[in-house]
């Protein structure tokens, strides 16, 4: 790990910490003594998107992060939610086991995460993905995520589950 600041080969870690599948580093470089903060994570093999025009291009998930944040812009949902949806597509594509795969599947994987995360989100992403050209296409869109809450009863998430005790 080369040092931000002098680019020296070689530092110690100072601090260690786990964060879901992510482990922080603090490191000092033994050169200059600059403190740098490293993210490791555990490489996952994800196959390549074959993209509407033919193109082929490695998965990348922060170009997958930046779509999920420009959907969430400006909603109650934070960065830390937005990059478990990333972790949970890209384990997804993994799980797939395909060496390449259609750009429609990712961004299919991308919808559903974000319907179970904020249903704005989820309209907002959709309706560029899929290119929506009229009224129609939204209501079709809205329509299920309206028909599921008035299928819901007011406080029926606070009910236990099983039979009341005695």
């Amino acid at each position: 790990m080369n040092c931000p600041q002098c680019q020296h080969d070689d530092s110690k870690v100072i601090d260690s910490r786990t964060s879901g599948d992510v482990i922080r580093r603090r490191r000092e470089c033994l050169r200059c003594e600059e403190r740098f903060t490293t993210h490791e994570r555990i490489e996952m093999r994800v196959p390549w998107v074959l993209k509407r025009s033919g193109k082929r291009e490695p998965f990348t998930r922060e170009k997958l992060l930046r779509g999920v944040a420009l959907a969430c812009r400006k909603r109650p949902v934070d960065s830390d939610a937005m990059e478990a949806l990333a972790i949970r597509v890209e384990q997804a594509l993994s799980n797939l086991r395909e060496e390449e795969v259609p750009s429609t599947t990712v961004g299919e994987l991308v919808i559903g995460e974000l319907k179970r995360v904020d249903e704005v989100a989820y309209v907002r992403f959709a309706s560029v993905y899929r290119a929506f050209e009229s009224v129609e296409q939204f209501i079709d869109a809205i329509r299920p995520l309206r028909e599921a809450s008035l299928e819901t009863p007011v406080g029926a998430e606070l009910a236990p589950d099983g039979p009341p005790s005695a």
